[in-house]
């Protein structure tokens, strides 16, 4: 009489628990698994938030107490070429736009198309004899990236400067059109081919006394990051905190064996991490409703502005006394020294070799 009805016969599932696999006359539950299944999630997706939060306050705290980062006077760089990427908003903007007032040529990487263009806009129409170009590029996607740097080939132009600016933080679990999790392929992995396959025009742009420089974001949220060589992805238990904080990691310890690669063949290119600090932009806006609220009022008084956060990246890229300088992280305009994790040889080499599997290197 029970499973006359479907209302009745989902009572039924419920008591006899089908709904969880498991039945009155079959085995019970196994309170261990439970426990454990409880404890892979507080590991895996409790601990890198609370983790990153506490980063966060870490950096909220040293910049109350410190002031933002100021740009020395910058030598004019007439006839350089730079790439930033995502440099249609934010800090990638306020870098190009400081770039190209120093009178480099520009070319914003980014895949807004509108936004890239009012970037020129707005660019071309404050800078002197530096100019901003917009080329189409989607980061999370290999073969957008492949076809970007060919792009930038056939226009013959030379390369001094790449600053890998875009990224993203916090979204919820996503993959790739190439199947890799967000932000490991927007913050790092996108990062790490258009490093490659621009590499040899970096070195041949770069002389003697004036070294090609590569700029890649970091963030102090590396300091609460993980790699899982074994799964980099994310596929057994996501967590957006720590996906986010696993790439930001990977982009130094990136830098630190790029740079190792470079000074061993005598290459006239520099390699550098750098930390903007906490920035007030679009970054933040897949954080949670209550966080949203509440870093609001925060902002406001102790997060840097675009313009102050991109000064560090300016400052790598365009500054005198970095000149020759590589292999360092890079923080409210002084070397600093990163996560222990991030020295380890045998880490940074495994990343290198992983990487270049993933991308087809």
């Amino acid at each position: 009489m029970l499973a006359a009805s479907g209302t009745s016969g989902g009572r039924l599932r419920a008591m006899t628990g089908r709904s969880h696999g498991w039945s009155l006359s079959g085995p019970a539950p196994d309170p261990d698994r439970f426990w454990r299944s409880g404890t892979m999630w507080l590991l895996a997706v409790l601990v890198p938030l609370l983790r990153l939060y506490l980063c966060g306050m870490k950096v909220l705290w040293y910049q109350m107490r410190h002031r933002s980062f100021r740009l020395p006077v910058l030598p004019q760089q007439k006839g350089r070429v730079a790439i930033v990427t995502g440099g249609t908003r934010g800090m990638g903007l306020e870098t190009a736009r400081h770039l190209a007032g120093l009178g480099m040529r520009v070319i914003i990487a980014g895949n807004e198309r509108e936004e890239g263009s009012a970037a020129i806009r707005t660019i071309n129409a404050e800078s002197g004899e530096g100019q901003a170009e917009f080329m189409f590029v989607d980061l999370t996607s290999l073969k957008s990236v492949r076809h970007f740097a060919q792009a930038f080939r056939d226009t013959g132009l030379p390369l001094h400067v790449l600053v890998n600016n875009a990224g993203t933080m916090l979204v919820p679990e996503r993959r790739t059109e190439d199947g890799f999790e967000f932000h490991w392929s927007l913050n790092y992995l996108g990062h790490f081919l258009l490093t490659n396959l621009l590499l040899d025009l970096l070195k041949s742009s770069g002389g003697r006394g004036c070294c090609s420089r590569i700029i890649n974001m970091s963030s102090a949220t590396h300091y609460a990051g993980e790699l899982h060589l074994d799964d980099l992805n994310r596929r057994i238990c996501y967590s957006s905190h720590g996906a986010y904080a696993q790439s930001k990691l990977a982009l130094v310890l990136f830098t630190y064996y790029l740079q190792e690669q470079l000074s061993a063949g005598g290459f006239p290119v520099t390699a550098i991490a750098v930390d903007p600090g906490m920035v007030d932009t679009a970054l933040y806006d897949n954080l949670w409703t209550l966080a949203q609220m509440l870093k609001r009022p925060v902002a406001k008084i102790l997060f840097r502005t675009p313009a102050e956060g991109a000064s560090i990246s300016v400052y790598a890229a365009a500054a005198a006394e970095m000149e020759g300088v590589g292999g360092c992280y890079l923080y409210n305009g002084r070397k600093t020294r990163s996560s222990e994790s991030s020295y380890d040889p045998e880490l940074q080499e495994q990343l290198w070799k992983k990487s270049c599997q993933l991308v087809g290197l």
